[in-house]
């Protein structure tokens, strides 16, 4: 068979070939072979743990697809709670007449994103939708990590504090939408999807202290400043012309109305950590392929508390509106 068939989703014969040669052959690992109707294992505690699903358009984009996207978004969730890592579920919601090829490579994606930090996905689940009552494939994770660096959060986050930016913002927004709207750009615009706990791992075992890490889904970088400056009490200042954007990203957003900071990332987190650790942070940050461009953007201020304030460079001030409405559908 070249496609999906509902016989994939009966638990007959043919979903049986497809566990088999398709998801035990990429996934392999003790646990998973078991087969049972659930994995047995053991991490030592304390524990992380995460869900999400997956419904990108387009499944495939420069960069990455939506295999690579489920297995990189539940890695970060954990990484950014300073958890390693180490053992993910995974369900797959197929659409009869899904290219079997096509699948394959999204299963090899994910693959290939869990072997290079060591991260095995122990169960799962397949079934199969009729024909156009789905997107091609939907996928479910839920990710279990063990923590190495506890009490990050919002709850510790003070005055004064300095907020850094992994990298560029807006890259995986602005290519999910050149995708979807056919733009044609010359240029080499890719997402930014990534696992990021091997950057997290690296500061991490330089001991420097972090206050708080998010990375920037949906909703982006503002997303990520509104809600650390409600949870906290304070105000985010933030200097723009110290945000990292491509080129090509700032002007797809002048050319649309958008603001870069609004726009999806997948590689891209924010931290907040004592001020006096800036250098040392960035230090670590920019010695890592994908976060050469890791900058300060601003700080923690007590000031105008529950606000996101955007400092020019001429002194003057304004606020930088949430995410509103429903900027970019199924970006991730």
């Amino acid at each position: 068979m070249s496609h999906v068939t509902l016989a994939h989703g009966s638990g007959g014969e043919a979903m049986s070939c497809l566990i088999h040669e398709l998801f035990y052959e990429a996934f392999d690992n003790p646990v998973l072979r078991q087969a049972d109707d659930a994995a047995v294992f053991d991490l030592p505690s304390p524990l992380a743990m995460t869900t999400d699903s997956f419904v990108v358009s387009p499944l495939f984009f420069p960069g990455g697809n939506i295999g690579t996207l489920a297995a990189c978004g539940t890695v970060n969730d954990l990484a950014m709670m300073g958890a390693e890592p180490k053992y993910l579920s995974c369900g797959f919601i197929l659409e009869e007449g899904f290219s079997l090829t096509e699948l394959r490579t999204i299963v090899e994606s994910m693959a290939h994103e869990l072997r290079a930090i060591g991260a095995r996905i122990i169960t799962g689940d397949t079934k199969v939708v009729p024909r156009g009552h789905g997107g091609g494939v939907y996928i479910n994770t839920t990710g279990l990590g063990s923590v190495r660096y506890a009490g990050l959060g919002t709850a510790t986050l003070r005055a004064g504090d300095a907020l850094i930016i992994s990298g560029p913002i807006g890259d995986h927004g602005a290519t999910i939408y050149t995708c979807r709207e056919e733009i044609a750009m010359q240029s080499a615009l890719r997402s930014d999807c990534a696992t990021l706990w091997p950057v997290v791992a690296k500061l991490i075992d330089a001991k420097l202290p972090i206050r708080a890490m998010r990375d920037a889904t949906r909703g982006g970088l503002a997303a990520v400043l509104h809600e650390w400056a409600a949870a906290s009490n304070l105000s985010a200042a933030i200097e723009p012309h110290t945000i990292p954007v491509r080129p090509e990203v700032q002007g797809l957003c002048e050319l649309l109305g958008f603001e870069p900071w609004h726009l999806a990332n997948e590689g891209t987190f924010v931290l907040a950590v004592p001020a006096t650790e800036v250098d040392a942070v960035l230090q670590v940050l920019r010695q890592q392929t994908c976060c050469t461009q890791a900058a300060c953007i601003g700080t923690l201020q007590p000031e105008h508390p529950g606000k996101v304030i955007l400092k020019s460079e001429w002194g003057t001030k304004r606020l930088m509106e949430p995410p509103g409405g429903e900027l970019l559908p199924r970006i991730c």
